[in-house]
């Protein structure tokens, strides 16, 4: 019976943590207009295969935004814009020039060839720094629709409300039982 009460304390916790998280989740990459960021990480989906097998399709990366983006050498992993809506994370190849000029020839792990066009030091992003958690890009990049962040709001909110239902008829019915073999006691017997 301690068991069970322990188990049932740790999933409340659990579910309560999951809806604070989601909550947060959704309210920040709302409120920055992009995906999360976590400790001066940002949160990133992996869409394609082209780093796969090191990342997976449907992944999250954290990458480190920011800093000097012309230190980058062969066999870093950066994150790019390729154009203004399409982030692309390949592993560099060659670093081309110096300075403003500097440019990288990168490569997908998973890609028969380089990549055609040279990427711009002004255009890295980020670098990946070895933090993937597959499937959960899925997750994260249904967040961003309306439908997604609804759910990732109701969804732990309704689980812990069932729950609490349940633990609460649960609680109810021991109760009950409790009567029952009380008034079973207090009833004198005839023979």
């Amino acid at each position: 019976m301690k068991a069970l009460k322990w188990f049932n304390h740790l999933i409340t916790i659990v579910l309560s943590i999951l809806l604070v998280a989601m909550a947060l989740s959704v309210i920040i990459s709302r409120a920055s207009g992009g995906e999360p960021q976590v400790m001066g990480y940002q949160l990133k989906t992996v869409l394609s295969g082209s780093m796969e097998p090191g990342i997976e399709t449907g992944s999250i990366i954290a990458i480190k935004p920011g800093g000097d983006m012309t230190r980058f050498k062969k066999g870093d992993v950066i994150t790019f814009k390729a154009s203004e809506e399409k982030l692309i994370t390949h592993r560099v190849q060659e670093v081309k020039g110096t300075g403003e000029n500097t440019q990288y020839i990168t490569k997908g792990d998973n890609n028969d060839a380089a990549d055609l066009d040279p990427v711009l030091a002004a255009n890295v992003v980020g670098e990946y720094k070895g933090f993937t958690i597959p499937y959960v890009g899925y997750l994260l990049s249904g967040a961003q629709s309306k439908l997604g962040a609804l759910l990732l709001l109701v969804l732990p909110g309704l689980l812990l409300l069932l729950y609490s239902g349940f633990t609460i008829w649960s609680a109810i019915k021991e109760v009950d039982v409790s009567k029952k073999v009380e008034a079973t006691k207090e009833t004198p017997t005839t023979n």
